[in-house]
């Protein structure tokens, strides 16, 4: 239950942090079973269940991924730091040099033009 790794009683706790809480929580789950599966289907013989696991393992990538950009999409501190480095090029220590430096990413760190994966507003339009 995630309420049990809280550091402080729930009751002071703002619906941020909570909620924020709640997603990281569920995140470590998440990456915790595609480790899981991963290991066990390296370890079986049966090419069936092999597959079967990898299946599974994807699935828990898919989950880890959404609570990830529920994250970005939810706390700006997060998401600063994930436009930085995610889906950079070259050395992680030069990006985070280039950051700290206000020179922006590193050299080619970058993809030129647009994301290549874009989901749109969620908000209604009015």
């Amino acid at each position: 239950m995630s309420s049990e790794s809280l550091h402080v009683p729930r009751e002071i706790l703002s619906t941020d942090t909570r909620l924020l809480h709640n997603a990281i929580t569920s995140l470590k789950e998440e990456l915790d079973a595609v480790d899981w599966y991963r290991q066990r289907a390296e370890d079986t013989e049966d090419e069936a269940l092999k597959g079967l696991l990898l299946h599974n393992m994807r699935e828990e990538m898919e989950h880890a991924s959404m609570l990830l950009e529920w994250i970005r999409r939810n706390n700006s501190d997060f998401a600063g730091h994930l436009e930085t480095y995610l889906f950079t090029e070259g050395s992680l220590l030069a990006v985070e040099k280039a950051a700290e430096h206000g020179g922006g990413a590193a050299p080619a760190a970058k993809p030129a033009g647009p994301s290549p994966v874009t989901i749109g507003s969620l908000k209604e339009r009015r």
